[in-house]
């Protein structure tokens, strides 16, 4: 019981930070599941990756509601993932748990660096605001046109590179890939970044569904510690996308950027049998 509640408490956080920042749960879960609740690694990823499913579908439809996806995109990647899940899932149940463990503390350091470039290149809030009063003054607020995306052979096959190396990345580490396909997205597609996590969020829900099937058949998930995770970073989410507009996203940045990387070191220190 009282690890269902620490669970739920720990969930309420990831899911308050996800809402936040718009990042997948993967990059702080596992870290968590292995250190703070001691377990295997392939049972911190199997347990990721079955939390990452709800929270996902919550998260894609309030996308879908706000109109910042592109659901057509989304599941072509997350179909093309899915094929590549259940193989991630068979190579990080084969592989030592080192191996799956150094490749997360890779997962977890790109993602840090990565919020910490985005923190860096943000305007600090008074100039954030400046900027919002004089694109109001100039009447530039209105909403931008989004970019029709359609999808030819060329564009398809750029989708499914993505989902592929995004599926694979997902069954073995136990992360939803949102950390891969957001970038690619905009790097290779040019979709607006509003649109690309949305849409990372859709091609999640689809690709990591096979790897949890796989998981839960080799008995790799804890369900008590998944579910509660998942009573609290269902709601968290919610709560973190409402208080977007109140928070200081640069600070936040700064600090979910250290977090990850001080996360990242521990699991290295921890596999080296260090700690």
């Amino acid at each position: 019981m009282v690890t269902f509640i620490v669970a739920a408490i720990v969930g309420a956080g990831v899911g308050i930070l996800s809402g936040l920042l718009g990042i997948g749960g993967g990059t702080v879960m596992v870290p968590l599941f292995r250190l703070a609740f001691g377990m295997e690694p392939i049972v911190a990823t199997a347990t990721s990756l079955f939390t990452i499913v709800p929270t996902s579908i919550s998260g894609m439809w309030k996308h879908h509601v706000n109109k910042t996806s592109l659901p057509r995109v989304g599941i072509v990647c997350g179909i093309a993932g899915a094929c590549l899940s259940p193989v991630g899932v068979w190579a990080a149940h084969v592989s030592p748990g080192w191996a799956i463990m150094g490749a997360a503390a890779c997962v977890v350091i790109y993602s840090s660096y990565t919020m910490l470039r985005k923190a860096l290149k943000a305007p600090k809030r008074g100039a954030a605001a400046s900027r919002r009063k004089d694109a109001s003054a100039k009447n530039d607020s209105v909403p931008v046109e989004v970019p029709a995306i359609k999808l030819t052979p060329k564009c398809v096959a750029k989708v499914t590179f993505i989902g592929i190396i995004a599926g694979f990345m997902s069954g073995y580490v136990g992360v939803g890939g949102g950390f891969i396909m957001v970038p690619l997205f905009v790097a290779m597609l040019g979709i607006p970044m509003r649109l690309a996590s949305g849409t990372s969020l859709t091609a999640v829900c689809i690709l990591a569904i096979p790897g949890v099937v796989e998981q839960a058949v080799l008995g790799n998930i804890d369900y008590v510690v998944g579910i509660a995770m998942m009573v609290g970073s269902i709601p968290g989410a919610v709560v973190g996308a409402n208080l977007v507009k109140r928070v200081p996203e640069r600070e936040l940045r700064f600090i979910f950027a250290g977090f990850l990387f001080v996360a990242a070191i521990f699991l290295v220190l921890n596999e080296a049998g260090i700690l």
